[in-house]
């Protein structure tokens, strides 16, 4: 193909995308008049001579090409996010702002994944996602927002237990028998310990994956002890169900069994843990078994 009408084709994929917005490359091979293969080769040279860019989003396993200044556009194509991303997408769409140490696991995986739409930065030692289209100078509005109501609404409550103490004063002190102090600090640590855990477990799961260079896709649930993933290994799509317990028992493989069937994929179990003795013993005999068949009972 002459050098020339390269140009041409090359400039009219930008003038398709300065009308279009952010498309497929598949739309734009079918406007082009070429293949799919050709069209993504000029695509490649566009983006190397920063004519255009290129979408981290995937609608099916195609990223969406477009222009610089269209990112905005993107917000019409976040219906394709996969469940958990989409969740952290809404999640940080209207909080603007998220602090990364406060968000689940699971939301701080999605937030990784979704980069057309989260942006991370760092302000006095803690990690932030802001929302693309806000700017990040508004972080600072938010927070001197907060403190503001932070202190008017002490100082109401402040005030108005002035006005009714000294006529309440007697009679709540026989009604309300003051409560042991120490009670809900120890719910709280309870719950902080409980989070902290739960994280580790995620993290050394995720660790695991990446070394085997085992692709997340989503994380279909992630409830105490438990973690179920959506993941694709050797090009195949599979649920993985990991247990944070020191034995597996048959129930465990059971209801793994179950989630995998469900969605109607095979499975995978990882633990810490060991099998218990009764279930290796089984899943050994089940290994040299032919055929299981029933006999009619004619009696």
């Amino acid at each position: 193909m002459p050098i020339q009408d390269a140009q041409k084709l090359k400039e009219g994929m930008v003038s398709l995308l300065r009308i279009r917005g952010p498309t497929l490359p598949v739309h734009i091979a079918k406007d082009a008049g070429l293949t799919i293969l050709f069209a993504s080769a000029f695509l490649s040279e566009l983006i190397s001579d920063k004519k255009i860019k290129m979408s981290y989003m995937r609608i099916g396993s195609s990223p969406l090409y477009f222009l610089e200044g269209q990112e905005n556009l993107l917000e019409n194509f976040s219906e394709y996010l996969k469940s958990r991303e989409k969740e952290a997408f809404l999640l940080l769409k209207e909080k603007k702002f998220l602090k990364h140490s406060e968000q689940e696991p699971a939301i701080r995986v999605a937030l990784n994944e979704i980069k057309d739409f989260a942006a991370p930065f760092r302000t006095g030692g803690e990690m932030f996602w802001r929302y693309f289209l806000v700017p990040q100078s508004e972080l600072k509005i938010t927070e001197i927002r907060k403190e503001e109501t932070e202190k008017i609404i002490p100082a109401e409550k402040t005030e108005e237990k002035a006005e009714t103490e000294p006529a309440v004063k007697a009679e709540e002190s026989k009604e309300k028998p003051e409560k042991a102090p120490k009670e809900k600090p120890k719910k709280k640590i309870r719950k902080k310990i409980d989070k902290k855990r739960d994280e580790k477990f995620f993290n050394k799961i995720k660790e695991f994956l990446a070394l085997k260079s085992v692709e997340l896709l989503d994380i279909e649930n992630f409830s105490r002890g438990e973690l179920v993933l959506r993941i694709k290994e050797d090009g195949t799509e599979k649920m993985l169900v990991a247990y944070n317990k020191k034995r597996i028992a048959e129930k465990d493989i059971i209801e793994a069994h179950k989630k995998a069937s469900g969605k109607g994929l095979k499975y995978k179990i990882l633990s810490f843990g060991e099998l218990t003795k009764k279930t290796e013993n089984l899943i050994s005999a089940l290994k040299d078994l032919d055929r299981l068949e029933k006999v009619q009972n004619s009696e």
